[in-house]
């Protein structure tokens, strides 16, 4: 009886070790905000970057089940002052969200900055670059920052966690394995 119960705590060691082995795998891979610039037109300060990093095998075999998936963008813009903490100018959270229809074959991402207008493709590589770019996102009116301040802005990105239908999230618990959370990322200027 105890030959059995040790050969048993043996086998469930080992499977432990590699469950816990392969859920590394699926999340060591560093998710980050590159390209990362900001610029002006005659009206507005423009921000600019992209996400490299952040689909996952999982993640996108879930989009490819149907499940929509979320990216938050959080962006931040404040003047700097070198002896007291930097004062607060705006803030802004935009949205980006893919679908996938099966029957049509074809992904519908909506942006949220881009009035959530629906583009639609059947090519994933575009509906990936959709979802990860974000290009000349008005931040605020130039006539609202002050002249020969200087200024930082500061960009994450997140998944947005999933709610899965009928109970599924009880049944598909490694959704949480594709999770993910940028670190921020800053960009300063003087105007």
């Amino acid at each position: 009886m105890k030959k059995n119960n040790y050969m048993l705590s043996k086998i469930f060691l080992i499977v432990l070790c590699l469950l816990l082995l392969t859920a590394s795998n699926g999340i060591s891979k560093e998710v980050e905000i590159t390209d990362f610039a900001v610029t002006n037109n005659r009206d507005d300060l423009l921000v600019f970057f992209k996400v490299k990093g952040a689909f996952t095998k999982e993640m996108v075999k879930a989009i490819r089940n149907g499940i929509p998936t979320t990216f938050s963008f959080f962006i931040k813009l404040e003047e700097e002052k070198a002896l007291w903490v930097n004062k607060k100018i705006t803030e802004k959270q935009i949205t980006h969200t893919i679908k996938y229809n099966n029957l049509k074959n074809e992904f519908m991402v909506k942006r949220s900055w881009d009035d959530n207008k629906p583009v639609t493709t059947d090519s994933f590589d575009q509906a990936k670059s959709l979802m990860s770019e974000v290009k000349s996102f008005r931040m605020i009116s130039m006539d609202r920052l002050p002249k020969g301040r200087h200024y930082q802005i500061r960009a994450k990105a997140e998944l947005d966690k999933v709610t899965l239908p009928l109970n599924l999230h009880h049944i598909l618990f490694f959704t949480g394995l594709w999770d993910f959370e940028t670190n921020w990322h800053s960009f300063e200027f003087e105007y």
